[in-house]
């Protein structure tokens, strides 16, 4: 990842957006410090995908109605 001035930033704006577009990330500085980040936009699909694949193994599916095994009594509203 990259650091860029904002000042630098202003003045090249579409050469540093052209580089984002082709996957590059930028951090934006003032004084030194980094303020903020322009990343380029991912396919929040395959993102989706991706973190649903990470769950394997991990979840467990179970009772959803009572997963603490206590029984609802529906004419009192409370368990």
């Amino acid at each position: 990842m990259s650091k860029v001035k904002i000042t630098e930033l202003r003045q090249n704006l579409p050469t540093y957006l052209a580089r984002v577009q082709k996957g590059e990330a930028i951090e934006v500085t003032v004084h030194g410090r980094v303020i903020a980040r322009i990343v380029p936009e991912g396919d929040s699909a395959a993102q989706a995908r991706e973190w649903l694949k990470s769950l394997r193994g991990k979840a467990r599916v179970g009772d959803v109605i009572s997963p603490t095994g206590a029984r609802w009594n529906a004419e009192r509203g409370r368990c």
